[in-house]
């Protein structure tokens, strides 16, 4: 028989081709049926904290496929309605009745002990489970429900800060969400003028380092001397996990002013020996505390290679956020320091009479860099730099290059950090030792001119 006639083709009621998306439709359409002939009502509507945990508890122990859909999507669009004080009371809810139940656990791990079966162990297993894991499970299987939790995670984390009570909740859902945004799913993309306008809109929306200013900005930051990339999950996949703006110049980057620039004149790439990653933006609050971000320098890194055989510098262009903070917090003796206390004494009288107009100050030059430089070299929490931003470049195993005045004379510039910048490098045959390094032993990763500058502070005693 020829295999391209019709007799050959497989019957249609055999044809497993059928998205995965419009089979969990059909189910749903089911399940809504199913639950308001159960309910009696065409809307089975819950209202309020109380009716919405109940429903939880009722999906956690559900059983019917299709109605179980139902009742989650229900859930989900009930949360959503809640006000943020409602969403307060569904979140102490879970705290109270939905983690582990210590009883069960007990009897479990009781009958474990008399009987190591693989029987005896499951029912352990379950009982260590929390519920809520099963909750967030279960709401996971509703179409587009991902992008949601990520959402209501970012709802616990702002009441987390409030009722600490909720953060094992918070490490359960972080937990499953560490496992949903296993790096094996995500996919890299070059971001251009020609994208979707809602992938472009979330640009302007998610930039958090240096503020998008429009649809002319962004055009500016996408022309051909420069290169955006961001991760993005089967589940959301219009909507961008992390992004990095990179530009590609002869030479490399102290300011970031001109980077940003809409009208500058154009690179030539042909010419570019530098790339400079200016600008990385964690895209949504419900992620925080899952990193992206390494593995994206080092990929994107990998692509600039592969796209520009003649760079020889991958470089950042960053920011110091927790800088001045420590300089008042300092100055107030909320903070500690490692600084001898006559150098302090000496930098106290300069620095507590410090001003927004700092940098027309010839003095403040001179001071800040060599403080700066120790801030970041020397001033740690544990084993590990106290600057969030440090922390994460050098523990990718970067190395501190370079340090920059005025840097950034923005507004939120001066304020994070008096508009210090810094330059991280990153050297491929280094990366990983430096890394390793920063992780076994504490050490920090710096250039031979940021110690010489930290240390000429030392040295300044009288």
């Amino acid at each position: 028989m020829d295999p391209h006639s019709e007799q050959a083709k497989p019957s249609s009621k055999w044809h497993i081709g059928i998205p995965i998306s419009k089979m969990l439709a059909s189910a749903l359409a089911v399940g809504r049926v199913i639950l308001r002939q159960k309910s009696g009502r065409d809307d089975e509507a819950l209202i309020g904290p109380a009716a919405l945990l109940k429903a939880c508890g009722n999906l956690v122990e559900h059983q019917g496929e299709a109605s179980g859909l139902a009742l989650a999507e229900q859930i989900l669009c009930a949360y959503e309605a809640l006000t943020f004080a409602e969403k307060g009371e569904f979140f102490s809810g879970l705290a109270e009745n939905f983690l582990i139940d210590s009883a069960s656990v007990a009897a479990a791990a009781s009958h474990y002990q008399k009987e190591t079966s693989a029987a005896s162990a499951n029912r352990l297993r379950k009982a260590l489970e929390p519920r809520c894991n099963r909750l967030f499970r279960r709401l996971n299987q509703v179409p587009d429900a991902t992008g949601r939790l990520v959402k209501l995670r970012g709802d616990l984390l702002q009441h987390e800060g409030i009722h600490p009570q909720l953060k094992q909740v918070d490490e359960d859902l972080k937990r499953l969400l560490l496992i949903w945004f296993n790096l094996g799913f995500l996919s890299l993309r070059r971001i251009s003028w020609d994208s979707p306008a809602s992938t472009l809109e979330k640009l302007i929306e998610y930039e958090a380092v240096h503020e998008i200013r429009g649809w002319g900005d962004l055009r500016s930051r996408l022309k051909e001397d420069r290169r955006l990339f961001a991760y993005f999950h089967p589940a959301m996949p219009d909507d961008p996990i992390i992004f990095v703006q990179v530009a590609l110049r002869d030479g490399g980057s102290h300011a970031i002013g001109p980077l940003v620039q809409e009208d500058r004149l154009l690179e030539d790439t042909a010419k570019s020996n530098t790339a400079t990653f200016y600008s990385i933006s964690n895209c949504h609050k419900g992620l925080r505390g899952i990193s992206f971000g390494n593995f994206l320098i080092k990929q994107v890194a990998s692509e600039l290679r592969s796209e520009f055989p003649h760079l020889t510098r991958f470089e950042t262009l960053s920011p110091i956020p927790g800088f001045r903070g420590w300089v008042s917090a300092s100055l107030k003796e909320n903070a500690t320091h490692t600084l001898p206390a006559p150098i302090w004494d000496r930098l106290r009288t300069y620095l507590e009479d410090i001003d927004d107009d700092f940098d027309a100050n010839p003095l403040a030059q001179d001071t800040l860099l060599p403080l700066c430089a120790h801030y970041l070299t020397h001033e740690k929490k544990g084993q590990q730099p106290i600057d969030p931003v440090a922390r994460f470049h050098l523990g990718n195993g970067a190395l501190l290059d370079k340090i920059h005045w005025r840097g950034d004379e923005s507004k939120r510039g001066k304020e994070l950090s008096f508009g210090v910048m810094v330059n991280y490098v990153y050297e491929p045959e280094e990366i990983e030792n430096r890394h390793e390094a920063f992780f076994s032993e504490g050490r920090i990763a710096a250039s031979s001119a940021v110690k010489d500058m930290a240390d000429s502070l030392m040295g300044q005693s009288g």
